[in-house]
């Protein structure tokens, strides 16, 4: 693991290839259904909502530019999102069997503004689900000791001393496995938490 590897977002970005991208949908498709779903759409309607996500995605990402600010990626997700359910709304409000109008116009406006509390929450979700997932994938890159050493550190706040004790390990060699498991899931998420 000498080499730096680009993240996810550059990955799709410069090469386009279909691993890649599968990684990727995999990656938001949960999330993206999670909160469609949430509202008062069938889930055929939710499930065609996230197909049309998705073709905006594949078209727009290779010119994505990320400005360097935190969130650009989610925020421009959400933008995305929300369009697409203004859309599929507009198109599917002509129709006799639309429901749940007002409260899922509401929803929209309020995720559209990124100052509003639905916006934050968003963000909260987002950044939790893809750090999950990115963790979920890293895992088998790591030496089960060294995973063990980052998980019972970093993500179960254990102390490192007890943590060293328990896998046998020095307390500077579990400082190390949390600093390379860190450092491996800061390149995956590059441009996509930040």
């Amino acid at each position: 693991m000498t080499e730096t590897s680009p993240s996810l977002l550059q990955r799709v970005q410069r090469e386009g290839d279909d691993e890649s991208w599968r990684e990727l949908v995999e990656l938001y498709l949960p999330l993206i259904r999670r909160w469609l779903r949430r509202h008062p759409l069938e889930a055929a309607d939710a499930d065609d909502l996230v197909q049309e996500v998705f073709g905006v995605v594949v078209r727009k990402l290779p010119g994505f530019e990320h400005n360097q600010r935190t969130g650009a990626f989610r925020a421009w997700l959400r933008t995305i999102t929300v369009r697409c359910a203004r859309d599929f709304w507009r198109s599917k409000n002509h129709r006799p069997d639309a429901k749940g109008g007002s409260e899922f116009l509401g929803m929209l406006d309020q995720l559209e503004d990124p100052n509003s509390e639905i916006s934050r929450r968003w963000d909260r979700e987002h950044d939790l689900h893809v750090t999950r997932k990115l963790l979920e994938r890293l895992e088998s890159a790591f030496a089960p000791q060294t995973w063990k050493a980052f998980q019972r550190v970093a993500l179960d706040g254990s102390p490192a001393d007890e943590v060293a004790e328990e896998l046998g390990m020095t307390v500077n060699a579990v400082f190390i496995a949390k600093s390379r498991v860190l450092s491996r899931l800061r390149q995956e998420a590059a441009g996509l938490v930040e």
